[in-house]
């Protein structure tokens, strides 16, 4: 219906309400009598109808969606028609020689709000019980009634109908007080543990975990496990941050994915100290257009440096992440610099942190793929220890209070040209630090979850493709973090820096990639029939499981939750720059041994040390 009908509709219907309920009022309170005469009934009807319709348009009764009707419309339908009868009884007074039926109103008033009111709630009535189209819905089991999740989502579901193909059916909530009670018309049907029978018993197409409190970890992944358990699709609420800050509502449904499965329960910053180390001052990020390097950049504007650096070699990534900060921050006070720079290039490298004298400087900027610098050593050898070494002689050089180098654990007992040169980068990292005056140290952790080369992006790709996926040995094991986990942690570790460490973050359990894959395609909708796991064999230089810190070099107790640190060794300058003065002139073979003679000499002397 266009909008000009339906205003014309809504006030002939209220026209015939108003003029019938001074006729059954007056009828009512005066059954055996005539005391209201006919031209006070006339008079009467007449301010009725005008005075309905001039407050019916202020309280915009006719510009109301009356199928979403709920206590706002109705409080405005009372405003509208108390209004209309006082000013009708003003009129009555002053017309009928001072006289005012009392009586004969306010019956009018009960009778008038019930017709006006009843005839817009009948519509939402009519249309929630008789409309729906239920035969076509998912019957959806709603994991949680609190009033901040399953509660609002309920709402939200019977609201927009039509919008959307979930039809809920229950709750399950663990609280036992609310165990056979009703919300919404819809029965708390048992806890969480009973999810499996009642998906069963109750024909459940789908499962939203409806609880924004509930954060990664052992809880959530715990709950997942549960739902996954049946054959329903299980989605879930966003975090309750993204709710409070307004970036998303209640009702915005998503996937459960692999980070939610897979993270922990998030760490404790010590804020006071980050905001000591950062707030105010210049820092400086490589690699700020990569998964972890822009994150970073994420995490530290929320300490509001006065300036930060965003240094990297590609164009587009780099205009990405100033874009994303200088919009989210637009009315901060601190200078986002894009900076385009390649940290082989020493001079430029040099220039950069001359003209800014950043205090701090995270250097993330690394070649990671472990099969291609098998392929390419050389470049390998350029970009993730020449480049370092460019980085954190600037460092030195122009006095920075912090050089943050962030590594990996594939350069613990490396057998990948990749762990060997970020070992060696840990190196010259060492070797400047026993000799400067700034603090350098590196941070050590394993795979990130949804970093440009993990295996997620890959494994969703097989997925949307109709499979296989394709897992190199299902024994293969990784340790794995989500990306605003490590970058977090990163930033803590660089204000315990004293001067030559090796952090390293505690990654929990290591994980079996082909279970990873599993949980993928489960949380994706789909079976293992449908999307097979094919098995490709170890790539050239991989390892079947990874370390974060060798046998000999660990601390046992933690110098800040999750964050470790290692023993170190001193570093033989003269192989170390040996290897950088020739490496150009040996063969990829010949820079592969070269590098592990250097990695596997340093191992050697550990073990003796520990003997």
């Amino acid at each position: 219906m266009g909008y000009k009908q339906r205003i014309l509709l809504l006030v002939l219907l209220d026209s015939v309400i108003v003029s019938t309920a001074i006729f059954i009022a007056s009828w009512v309170v005066y059954p055996n009598t005539t005391l209201i005469g006919t031209a006070d009934i006339v008079i009467t009807v007449i301010a009725l109808l005008l005075f309905h319709h001039l407050f019916a348009f202020k309280y915009k009764l006719y510009h109301k969606v009356w199928s979403y009707a709920s206590i706002g419309e109705l409080i405005a339908i009372a405003k509208a028609v108390t209004f209309t009868i006082v000013a009708t009884g003003v009129i009555q007074f002053i017309v009928s020689n001072f006289t005012l039926y009392r009586r004969a109103l306010i019956v009018t008033w009960l009778l008038h709000i019930t017709l006006i009111g009843g005839s817009r709630f009948v519509w939402r009535i009519y249309r929630d019980r008789y409309m729906k189209d239920k035969g076509k819905k998912k019957r959806t089991l709603i994991v949680g009634a609190g009033a901040a999740g399953g509660a609002m989502i309920a709402r939200q579901l019977r609201n927009e109908h039509q919008n959307t193909d979930l039809l809920p059916v229950a709750f399950v909530d663990d609280n036992l007080a609310m165990h056979k009670m009703q919300m919404y018309d819809l029965p708390v049907a048992g806890s969480s543990k009973d999810i499996p029978k009642l998906a069963k018993e109750l024909e459940i197409d789908q499962i939203v975990i409806a609880i924004p409190s509930l954060t990664n970890g052992g809880a959530l992944s715990e709950m997942v496990a549960t739902c996954n358990s049946t054959n329903a699709k299980v989605q879930m609420v966003p975090k309750i941050e993204d709710i409070v800050s307004g970036r998303v509502s209640v009702s915005t449904l998503k996937n459960v994915d692999v980070e939610d499965v897979l993270g922990r329960d998030p760490v404790e910053l010590d804020i006071n100290s980050i905001s000591e180390y950062v707030t105010g001052n210049t820092v400086m990020v490589t690699g700020a257009g990569g998964s972890i390097g822009s994150e970073i950049c994420r995490q530290l504007m929320r300490f509001t440096p006065s300036k930060i650096l965003l240094v990297g070699h590609g164009e587009f990534s780099i205009y990405s992440i100033d874009m994303e900060l200088k919009q989210k921050y637009q009315q901060s006070e601190i200078e986002i610099i894009p900076i385009i720079a390649d940290v082989q290039d020493r001079e430029r490298i040099f220039e950069v942190v001359d003209k800014h004298h950043p205090r701090i400087i995270y250097h993330a900027a690394a070649h990671k793929h472990v099969p291609l610098m098998e392929y390419n050593p050389h470049e390998a050898v350029k970009n993730n220890i020449i480049g370092t070494k460019n980085v954190s002689e600037a460092a030195d050089a122009f006095n920075v209070h912090t050089f943050v180098l962030v590594s990996t654990d594939k350069a613990v007992n490396p057998t990948n040209v990749m762990g060997a040169t970020k070992r060696v980068a840990e190196m010259v990292v060492q070797d400047l630090a026993s000799r400067s005056e700034t603090k350098f140290v590196a941070v050590r952790f394993g795979n990130v979850l949804g970093s440009r080369g993990s295996v997620i992006p890959l494994f969703k790709k097989q997925i949307e493709q109709g499979g296989p996926i394709t897992v190199t040995h299902p024994d293969m094991t990784r340790y794995f973090m989500t990306i605003p986990e490590a970058s977090r942690l990163v930033i803590q570790a660089g204000t315990l820096a004293r001067g030559g460490e090796i952090f390293v973050l505690d990654m929990g359990e290591p994980v079996k990639i082909v279970d990873l894959a599993k949980n993928l395609i489960k949380l994706s909708g789909y079976t293992e029939e449908e999307i097979s796991i094919e098995f490709s064999g170890i790539r050239p230089g991989e390892k079947m499981y990874e370390e974060l810190l060798g046998e000999n070099e660990v601390h046992p107790e933690a110098v800040y939750d999750k964050i470790y640190i290692g023993k170190t060794m001193e570093v033989e300058q003269n192989r170390l720059w040996e290897l950088l003065s020739s490496f150009k002139d040996h063969s990829n073979e010949q820079l592969k041994e070269h590098l592990m003679e250097i990695v596997y000499r340093e191992q050697q002397k550990k073990l003796e040390v520990a003997k």
